[in-house]
């Protein structure tokens, strides 16, 4: 049924008296957006939203106590509104995985991004579920929501509408949005609606005009930020800042009993469940050359994947043949064609990262792909996706300072450590085909956390794993010292595992060499095992900041400044990874 004007204003009076509520109890929150912003998410998930269907996320996460006042009265499972902002209880802004939160946010414009990917696997997944979003200014003015418009625009993704919350204010005083935000909108390809936030016959006017979209609609809503308070159109209205009498006062006035009842008929409506996970087939590599760099190895066995009818989606910011991630079963999802399984995301690395969270809310298998120095790009986007436990794989080409000529701006040095520093975010950079095979199929399978790859540009000279060995543990010996008591052992990642095994081979004592999948899973092992991989001195290997291996060596071996101009080879022998310096260097050491 669909809800009249005088239906929804008594709702909206109940959602701002149990938001209102919610931020008493908790002492702390955002008033305004509560009272600016009510009338809009009451028409959407009164009129609109479809349970089971149809997707809501508020980008503007700082008003986490109007979308959990709207859950509540719509009869999702939120838990205690009391317990708002207490240790146990509803976080200050929204959490995926809360029931009806679609999408964690909070850092401003990552929500935008989100919704974009929630409609763009809509679209994928050839459902008629259509995605809502409410942002505010500030997430206007973050350049992941730039990023993600402009993406939505050539996409066509109609099924998409974005609310803007228009007070003219942020926290500092005026927002300092574009000067003409619709007009930059209708330049990304979107069609524009007006509104005000209280309006009801406006809103379900331009809402139901938006199904008949040919492109993504943008809804400049009007509103007061802290409408209706002693605050209303200030700055300060934003947080909180109304003295307790007046919240009581303000309670009171939107209680509202026809409201509480009308929103319970809301709660009453039908949920449509999800479906069901699909199976990772398996493949395997063959033939693969003595000398090969992990990325292709990587795009091989990613083309053996596609061709075995593996239900995953990927795409690169632009630079999908270098990350080898576009391979000859790529299939180009476009404007006219949604059948594809490659997004080409254009130069959009953040964007990117957070559209993928949105399709992995959605149960889509996702991978994306840059440079591994670009991932800096990605960060917060990368973040929320282990913050959310959302599956998402990031493929990271290009490694290290071996990438050469290109230079420092391209050669990382402190993104691999400092990606391994994310919680619940695996890592992992593979030597070989058989890390290679084992690190995708495990970010493919994973249930709760993302994975980030990790691989070589340049060619690597493949070190076979022994058979029997047990990549889940993150390290195994791939090269047994040659006596029973072992003085040395090497530990080293990727393409530095065949410079350790060089390096061994020319000590005139007992060396093993130890090749670290990931750093997390080995971690995580007992002390027996860590015992049976530390022997002797220890030195670790990794062209990468070196200080994080001193939690496992005794010496390292790894980068502490930026990179060099030059050929890869040269440059990588010149900060040091050359297998006769280090030998002379272990030598001393262990004399």
């Amino acid at each position: 049924m669909a809800y009249n004007s005088k239906d929804l204003k008594e709702m909206a009076n109940s959602v701002r008296a149990y938001a209102l509520h919610t931020l008493r109890m908790a002492a702390s929150g955002h008033v305004g957006i509560v009272l600016g912003c009510a009338g809009i998410i009451t028409t959407i998930y009164a009129n609109f939203l479809r349970r089971g269907r149809d997707r809501f996320v508020l980008s503007a996460g700082h008003g986490s106590a109007l979308l959990y006042a709207a859950l509540k009265l719509a009869g999702y499972d939120v838990g205690d509104l009391n317990h708002f902002r207490k240790v146990g209880g509803l976080p200050g802004h929204p959490e995926y995985g809360i029931d009806g939160v679609d999408a964690t946010t909070g850092p401003l414009g990552q929500g935008v991004a989100n919704a974009v990917g929630m409609a763009l696997a809509e679209k994928t997944n050839k459902t008629d579920s259509r995605v809502y979003c409410l942002c505010s200014d500030g997430d206007l003015m973050e350049g992941i929501a730039a990023e993600a418009i402009s993406f939505a625009g050539q996409y066509r993704l109609n099924n998409l509408v974005l609310l803007w919350a228009d007070n003219g204010l942020s926290i500092d005083g005026r927002a300092l949005t574009d000067v003409d935000v619709p007009a930059r909108m209708a330049a990304a390809g979107w069609q524009i609606m007006a509104a005000d936030g209280d309006d009801f016959v406006g809103l379900n006017r331009a809402l139901s005009n938006a199904k008949k979209s040919r492109v993504p609609v943008f809804v400049q809503c009007k509103t007061v930020l802290g409408q209706g308070s002693s605050l209303a159109g200030m700055p300060k209205a934003h947080g909180f800042a109304l003295s307790d009498s007046e919240l009581k006062d303000l309670i009171q006035k939107n209680v509202s009993r026809a409201g509480d009842e009308l929103w319970a008929t809301v709660a009453a409506r039908a949920v449509v469940s999800g479906g069901a996970e699909s199976i990772l087939p398996v493949v395997s590599l063959s033939n693969v050359p003595n000398s090969i760099s992990t990325r292709e190895l990587s795009g091989v066995y990613l083309n053996e994947l596609l061709k075995a009818g593996a239900k995953i989606v990927g795409g690169s910011a632009d630079l999908g043949g270098s990350t080898n991630v576009h391979v000859a079963s790529s299939r180009d999802i476009t404007a006219d064609d949604f059948s594809g399984n490659y997004i080409h995301y254009g130069v959009r690395e953040h964007a990117m990262a957070g559209i993928m969270n949105g399709m992995a809310a959605c149960g889509l298998r996702v991978y994306g792909s840059t440079f591994l120095a670009f991932s800096d790009y990605m960060r917060p986007s990368i973040r929320i996706a282990a913050m959310s436990g959302l599956p998402v794989v990031y493929v990271l080409t290009h490694d290290s300072v071996a990438v050469g000529e290109d230079g420092p701006t391209h050669q990382p040095v402190e993104q691999l450590p400092s990606l391994r520093l994310v919680p619940n975010l695996n890592v992992f950079r593979p030597c070989n085909g058989a890390e290679l095979v084992y690190s995708w199929r495990r970010a493919l399978t994973e249930k709760n956390r993302p994975s980030a790859i990790v691989l070589s540009r340049q060619k690597i000279h493949q070190i076979p794993t022994p058979l029997g060995a047990d990549l889940a543990r993150g390290a195994y010996v791939i090269k047994y010292a040659g006596a029973k008591r072992v003085r040395a052992t090497i530990l080293a990642t990727g393409s530095e595992v065949p410079l350790a095994i060089r390096v061994a081979e020319k000590l005139d004592v007992s060396v093993q060499v130890v090749s670290v999948l990931s750093v997390a899973d080995f971690r995580m092992q007992d002390m027996e095992y860590k015992r049976k991989i530390l022997q002797g001195f220890v030195v670790a290997i990794e062209a990468a900041a070196s200080a994080p291996w001193f939690e496992f060596a005794d010496a390292v071996v790894g980068i502490d400044r930026f990179g060099l101009s030059g050929n890869g080879d040269d440059v990588y022998n010149g900060l040091g990874f050359n297998a006769d310096i280090i030998a002379d260097d272990i030598k001393d050491k262990i004399k």
